[in-house]
């Protein structure tokens, strides 16, 4: 099979390879995501310090911090970037929420991935996807009526201000990919993952 993917358009900066400042970040990234690697997603900023830093920041306070549960942040990243055609992002994330599958269904071989518009899925969290999916893609479009839904649905102010969070964050993360030409991990096609 020939890959016509072009190769990554910045260099990835490798571990061992990094200053001492980038490795600092790449160490951060392991601990907080709970990877033993550090993804291609920080490498091809690894030259650039003070972006990396800036963009390893938002991510994690965004993503990995705060009310909404990181299973519904994985699903809306993956589902945007799925809709926006950002291979990267939809396989890394659609890996990160398949992992957390059993917090949905314990259903044996469940992936959330594959019911996203499926009853299955708390209405909540559909209402969620399909409006932070709107604003990212469609910022413009949200109205009163998109907030009002996600008030009904029981989510506080703040856990409205962190999905429409998500939709910012999705947009760095794709472009950051798209642009780069980034392919996906090696390391989480391994079964074990």
């Amino acid at each position: 099979m020939v890959n016509n993917t072009p190769p990554s358009r910045f260099s990835m900066v490798h571990y061992d390879d990094a200053s001492p400042e980038v490795q600092a970040i790449y160490n951060e990234t392991m601990q907080s995501l709970q990877l033993p690697f550090v993804l291609n997603w920080f490498k091809c900023q690894g030259s650039n310090a003070t972006l990396l830093r800036g963009n390893w920041a938002k991510l994690r306070s965004t993503l990995l911090e705060g009310q909404v549960p990181s299973i519904l942040k994985q699903l809306i990243i993956y589902n945007v970037s799925k809709e926006r055609g950002c291979d990267y992002c939809a396989q890394a994330h659609g890996i990160f929420a398949d992992s957390m599958s059993k917090l949905i269904s314990e259903e044996a071989g469940f992936k959330v991935t594959e019911h996203i518009d499926s009853t299955v899925l708390p209405s909540s969290y559909r209402t969620a996807i399909r409006v932070a999916t709107k604003a990212a893609l469609h910022t413009a479009t949200v109205t009163e009526n998109d907030f009002e839904e996600l008030y009904q649905e029981g989510f506080s102010e703040a856990e409205v201000q962190e999905l429409m969070a998500q939709a910012d964050l999705v947009n760095m993360l794709n472009t950051i990919a798209t642009i780069t030409g980034i392919k996906l991990d090696n390391e989480l096609l391994e079964p074990e993952f």
